[in-house]
């Protein structure tokens, strides 16, 4: 029988990949509900293509999606994000995926937790913000929730997904020596170090390998997006800090190591493809066709492996310091990052601004211990707060 998936930020790059392999597989899904922004051409097509129950936008476009479905679409009803008892069926989907960047994705996650769905997290603001808070409610609920983000995705396979279906979430991986996390070094990797104050959000967001909304794109230029991992890493295999490792691997062939204490590394390959992560998690324990190109061995040139440079990226070294920290500190950096991206794209900012936004936000605010999941949201609108105050200070 079909089960029932809602899918959290449908338009995105994540959401449309995911409907792709549901398309290649009618008969395992029921797309119950789509949810965006705005009433946009692809959410149009979308409803149409799969018919959803519910498609889900802002307020201001509620009444012009109810007005370009008509005659498409009648079966698919239309609400905003304020309808709440309707957003509670959506939450109890039999499975979720959660693709929504930046802090506005957590609520889905929380709820649907909350509701038992079983969860796929794309996003990884929720794992860094919340952390133990969202361990404990994992714990609390019982639920099902595995990692889409393509390194935690390549960790998982090399842990505990593999074991028939017994992986747990924010559990401690056995016999863990460490954790080697990949990245390609984004479109800058080379780029001479007195030049990236020139570069614009247009050559920010033209990644090598992945192809990726704007924010994640600038967050790969940074490697701020490894940065998140480590700390989403920390949370989501309860592994300390000290045992996460980044390394540059250009190709972005090899998705993320696991490194064992008998010596055994296991590593993750294949194309750079992000079906292939919502495919494992979608169908896990079992395995269906994502649609990925199949990895060639024999064509390829060479894997190449090395240390990050923290005077490249100080997003990076900011980081580590933050996942040793704890606290609200990943809340403050990670709100603060939405905050500088979001300036440097609309070319407010110069690119090497982003990460001193960040580090006097973290520094202003410090760590503070989380109490609840109010207490880190209060921290998220502080730190957006203090860093519109840096971007104004830095503005171009």
């Amino acid at each position: 029988m079909s089960r029932s998936i809602a899918i959290w930020g449908a338009t995105g790059s994540i959401g449309q990949q995911t409907l792709d392999v549901i398309r290649r597989h009618p008969h395992e899904f029921e797309v119950f509900a789509l949810t965006a922004r705005s009433a946009s051409d692809q959410l149009i097509r979308s409803c149409e293509e799969f018919r959803p129950r519910f498609a889900v936008v802002r307020d201001h476009a509620v009444s012009e999606l109810v007005s370009k479905l008509k005659g498409v679409n009648s079966k698919t009803a239309v609400l905003s994000y304020r309808d709440q008892s309707a957003l509670t069926e959506i939450y109890a989907a039999q499975v979720t995926v959660t693709a929504v960047t930046g802090a506005a994705g957590l609520d889905s996650v929380v709820e649907s937790i909350r509701a038992g769905s079983r969860v796929l997290i794309a996003n990884k603001e929720p794992v860094v913000m919340l952390g133990r808070l969202l361990q404990d409610l994992i714990h609390k609920h019982g639920t099902a929730v595995l990692p889409v983000d393509s390194e935690l995705n390549a960790i998982f396979q090399c842990s505990g997904g593999l074991s028939g279906g017994q992986f747990q979430p924010f559990q401690k991986i056995a016999g863990l020596r460490r954790i080697l996390l990949t990245g390609s070094g984004g479109p800058f990797l080379k780029t001479e170090l007195d030049a990236l104050i020139h570069v614009t959000p247009q050559q920010a967001v033209a990644h090598p390998i992945w192809s990726m909304g704007a924010k994640i794109s600038v967050d790969s230029a940074t490697m701020m997006n490894k940065g998140l991992e480590i700390i989403e890493v920390r949370w989501f295999f309860d592994t300390p800090p000290e045992k996460i490792k980044v390394v540059v691997h250009p190709q972005g062939i090899v998705h993320s190591m696991v490194e064992y204490e008998d010596g055994s590394v296991l590593a993750q390959l294949g194309s750079p493809d992000m079906r292939i992560p919502i495919s494992n998690t979608l169908f896990w324990p079992d395995r269906r066709s994502s649609g990925a190109e199949f990895l060639n061995l024999t064509q390829l040139s060479g894997l190449n492996f090395q240390k990050p440079d923290f005077i490249r990226y100080p997003c990076l070294k900011l980081a580590h310091a933050v996942a040793r920290a704890g606290g609200t500190s990943a809340a403050v950096m990670n709100a603060s990052n939405e905050e500088a991206v979001a300036a440097f794209l609309s070319s407010k900012i110069h690119f090497p601004c982003i990460a001193r936004v960040v580090r006097e936000s973290v520094e202003r605010l410090g760590d503070h211990r989380v109490e609840s999941i109010e207490h880190i949201q209060a921290a998220d609108a502080q730190a957006r707060i203090v860093a519109r105050e840096s971007i104004q200070k830095m503005s171009i």
